[in-house]
């Protein structure tokens, strides 16, 4: 019984130990997600508004400068980009970008899967070290992996220059992100999105927006060519604190949740151990009793 007991105690303090851990990370990510939370809300507006007007203009341009990043060929190369978080303890935020990675390659460039010419490049370790395990060698691209530690635009901005310069000398013929989508402090998902080419608008309903036109001053293919480029950059700049932003928010909620069990253990494992000393007090008690009648006999 005084066996049990010592385990138990033991167990109590190496809950109560975790759970002081868990209670420090969620407020570290509170904090982080406050500040990424600003970055991208106030940025997410102002990038789908340029997203709109560059699928507009190049659905309307004939410019070689604006066609270059909108021209549609076939695939035969394919480059994927998985942006994940460095660490773990965030629930299954990291998992379900890889599957959402997985489920691209499967469904949607079988055949480019089949014949290994699709290239994953991969932001954040934990993409990293799933995919480098599991494609050769050749087609993981790590050269970027620690680009979270500097996310400022300056910092980013070689990446998607690097990206556009592959598809314009035809390395590559389609690019796609996968990147977590940050909604709010609790829901964050995987999320996968054309980069490149830029799609074009071809629906019936949007015949208004195909119409729509721009004046360019001080002419269409010289401003395309310094346009164009600066909203991709600002795109791509986009889907990297979108998945900062929900990276903390998962994280949060993980270790929150992770909080709140721990207490129920910690219920459970008192409970337990009250009983047990119980059992031991009663069972002494009885000694003692026995053995006084004993004397007494």
């Amino acid at each position: 019984m005084g066996a049990n007991l010592k385990e138990v105690r033991e167990r109590i303090k190496s809950v109560i130990s975790t759970q002081q851990i868990t209670k420090a990370m969620k407020m570290v990510s509170a904090a982080k997600l406050r500040r990424a939370q600003e970055a991208i809300t106030s940025m997410r507006p102002y990038a789908e508004k340029l997203n709109d007007m560059l699928v507009n203009i190049l659905s309307n341009s004939d410019g070689e400068g604006a066609s270059a990043y909108g021209e549609h060929r076939e695939v035969e190369k394919v480059l994927i980009v998985v942006v994940t978080s460095n660490r773990g303890l965030a629930g299954a935020f990291n998992s379900n970008i890889i599957k959402a990675a997985a489920a691209l390659m499967r469904d949607k460039y079988p055949e480019q899967s089949a014949a290994g010419k699709i290239d994953v490049m991969c932001i954040g370790k934990k993409g990293y070290d799933h995919f480098r395990k599991r494609l050769p060698a050749e087609n993981v691209l790590g050269e970027h992996v620690n680009l979270f530690a500097d996310l400022s635009f300056e910092g980013i901005v070689e990446v998607p220059d690097s990206i556009m310069k592959s598809f314009l000398e035809g390395n590559y013929d389609a690019i796609e992100v996968c990147f977590g989508r940050f909604k709010n402090a609790g829901v964050q998902f995987a999320e996968a999105a054309r980069f490149l080419p830029v799609a074009k608008l071809t629906s019936q309903s949007d015949e208004k927006q195909i119409k729509a036109d721009y004046i360019f001053e001080p002419n269409q293919e010289d401003l395309l060519k310094e346009l164009v480029p600066s909203i991709l950059q600002t795109q791509f700049h986009r889907y990297l604190l979108d998945t900062h932003a929900s990276e903390h928010g998962a994280r949060m909620t993980a270790m929150d949740k992770a909080t709140e069990n721990a207490d129920e253990l910690l219920k459970d494992l008192r409970l337990s151990y009250n009983k047990a000393r119980q059992e031991a007090i009663t069972s002494e008690l009885s000694e003692i009793v026995g053995g006084a009648a004993a004397l007494e006999g």
